[in-house]
């Protein structure tokens, strides 16, 4: 990492020798580089310039708020699996119209206050999802936007454990069944079907 070196006297964050941070903090202790993380989005967002994307920081992968602060304040997108990542997200400053709500385990009242609040879409893993997700909306006077979630059966050949993308994991709608469920996106009044996700397994 760019950000982290061994010298003479022990290892740097940056400029900071982490062995003053635990003594003046105490241990455990955990330390980010606020210039690694930068660096880092800033490659992102070179590489993926031309298509202008929405780059949303998985919040599951960190959920402390000066990170989420921190990319909040460079214009980052989130994506939450959880109504509690959301909460954080939304404490940290973030927008809820940058907001991606993913994950296989939404909950209607999870649902409702990502309505509410405003998010930008659901990623969606089932027709049964889609149709709570649609009720709800109804109920709540609002308008859902949301992705299908593929499952193309494709063998990533990652590890077993995390493996996302195969027809028997629990993950996403098969082909056919999605292709039915955007003929019939009109049954879903209060959602947008606006797009597709895709996840082959989480070390990719």
């Amino acid at each position: 990492m760019r950000s982290f070196s061994y010298r003479a006297d022990g290892l740097y964050c940056e400029d900071v020798r982490v062995a003053d941070v635990a003594e003046r903090e105490g241990t455990p202790l955990y330390v980010y580089s606020r210039a690694e993380l930068l660096w880092r989005l800033a490659q992102i967002e070179t590489a993926f310039r031309d298509a202008d994307p929405l780059i949303c920081y998985s919040v599951k992968a960190n959920g402390n708020l000066s990170i989420l602060r921190l990319l909040a304040e460079k214009g980052c997108g989130f994506d939450v699996v959880s109504g509690g990542e959301l909460f954080r997200t939304l404490r940290a400053g973030a927008g809820p119209g940058k907001v991606v709500f993913a994950g296989v385990g939404k909950t209607p009242r999870e649902i409702r206050e990502a309505l509410q609040a405003g998010i930008f879409q659901f990623n969606v893993e089932s027709p049964s999802e889609l149709g709570s997700i649609n009720r709800i909306a109804g109920d709540t006077g609002c308008r859902a936007r949301a992705a299908l979630r593929l499952n193309p059966d494709v063998d990533a050949r990652t590890h077993a454990k995390t493996t996302t993308a195969k027809k028997e994991t629990k993950f996403g709608i098969p082909l056919d069944e999605a292709l039915d469920l955007f003929r019939d996106r009109a049954s879903f009044a209060n959602v947008d079907i606006n797009g597709v996700h895709l996840h082959l397994g989480s070390p990719i």
